[in-house]
């Protein structure tokens, strides 16, 4: 089952790092789960539209996509019989939405599956692979925070119910796989559109993925960083579009400043020395951690 996982946000802890955290903490972890059951749900409603888009060709893709939703569907089931078994609440989860951020960054609105069905279908397939990568590699991650944390019966069912969606989330990257590779071998133009789709698209998941793990001072900027880098995976004239629309809520952020508040209020409740020993300095150091970036080679256009 092997998967290839996105890659490591620099300065940042990895994976596993963060799942060892956050099963330690019940209230973190339960929040972790209820993030889980929010994206399941969520890509249901994203599958559909992408069916919807598609309009019933080509078949056999409406096909697969109508049984990943009904996978995806049975996984959200799962998560929220969990979290009302445990107790929790199975509302929406606070703080910053990755799939939000993930939907914000995306460009398909300049995909008309009627004018360009296969770019169409390149772009929609690429963003779902990138996502389902990203899941598994949590999914992994969590599974192996909880073989090593205490085996009480509420891990060992937490971690039940994740080993049981790991599996066919690891399928879902693999016929996301297939279907590229299929559509890559058409051609060498299919090829580089492929290739060119992942570059983006990868950058897409990179910058929505930091931006839900990074609230400290300075994270505006490191925002308009990474989008400028998905930026720079586009033909020029696609760039300055794309940025202008983009621009204004990635530096104003009012999720960023939104989460910043819920995360104080839920620190300084629980501990107000460690609120003002840890977290106010962590967060004063964030300016510390803009990346210093060597100048790249800019792609062409």
């Amino acid at each position: 089952m092997t998967v290839a996982y996105p890659r490591k946000p620099r300065n940042a802890m990895g994976a596993r790092e963060i799942l060892a955290n956050v099963v330690r903490d019940r209230e973190i972890h339960l929040i972790t789960l209820n993030r889980y059951r929010y994206s399941e749900q969520r890509s249901c409603k994203d599958l559909t539209d992408v069916i919807e888009r598609l309009d019933g060709e080509p078949a056999e893709l409406v096909r697969d996509l109508s049984r990943h939703i009904s996978d995806e569907a049975r996984h959200a089931m799962w998560l929220t019989d969990l979290l009302v078994d445990l107790g929790h609440n199975v509302g929406t989860p606070p703080g910053m939405s990755y799939i939000d951020e993930f939907d914000r960054l995306l460009d398909k609105d300049i995909y008309d599956p009627k004018r360009n069905l296969d770019d169409s279908i390149i772009a929609g397939l690429v963003a779902i692979n990138v996502t389902e990568k990203r899941g598994c590699e949590f999914f992994s991650a969590h599974i192996h925070a909880l073989k090593q944390a205490p085996q009480t019966a509420e891990n060992i069912k937490i971690r039940e119910t994740i080993e049981k969606i790991f599996p066919e989330e690891a399928g879902h990257v693999r016929w996301g796989n297939r279907w590229l590779a299929q559509i890559a071998d058409k051609s060498p133009e299919h090829r580089q559109k492929v290739e060119q789709a992942k570059r983006k698209y990868v950058a897409i998941e990179q910058a929505a993925f930091e931006s839900g793990m990074d609230i400290m001072l300075g994270a505006e900027l490191r925002r308009v960083t990474r989008l400028v880098d998905i930026a720079n995976t586009m033909p020029m004239w696609e760039r300055p579009q794309y940025l202008m629309e983009r621009l204004p809520a990635t530096l104003l952020a009012p999720d960023l400043q939104m989460t910043r508040v819920d995360v104080a209020q839920r620190a300084w409740n629980r501990n107000p020395q460690a609120f003002m020993e840890k977290l106010v300095p962590m967060f004063l150091n964030g300016l510390n951690t803009i990346e210093k970036k060597p100048a790249a080679t800019k792609p062409k256009a």
